[in-house]
């Protein structure tokens, strides 16, 4: 009485192959190095940001006020910054011409 363990390896691949393609497809448009962040005070829109941002000082302002309203907590699922769009568009139109 063994264990077949080519049997279960097999299938633990098959279910790792299945959830990598999943998501892939699900996280397809951030690209690797980036990171998608929803802006707005009432209306959320979606950015992708690399993430060379996130070591930046205004950056990391914004990520503290997120912090402070949110917690781990983020209404959209994502990580939510709380600010005006407009505002938001001009750190990180600064930060890409640094």
């Amino acid at each position: 009485m063994g264990v077949h363990f080519p049997s279960m390896a097999l299938k633990a691949k098959q279910i790792f192959k299945l959830h990598s393609l999943i998501n892939r497809n699900h996280f397809n448009s951030v690209p690797k190095g980036h990171l998608a962040v929803y802006v707005g005070e009432t209306e959320k829109k979606r950015f992708v940001v690399p993430l060379s941002y996130l070591s930046h000082p205004s950056f990391q302002d914004l990520l503290s006020s997120a912090e402070e309203e949110f917690g781990f907590n983020h209404p959209k699922g994502g990580l939510t910054i709380p600010c005006k769009e407009d505002t938001f568009i001009n750190l990180t139109s600064r930060l890409t011409n640094l």
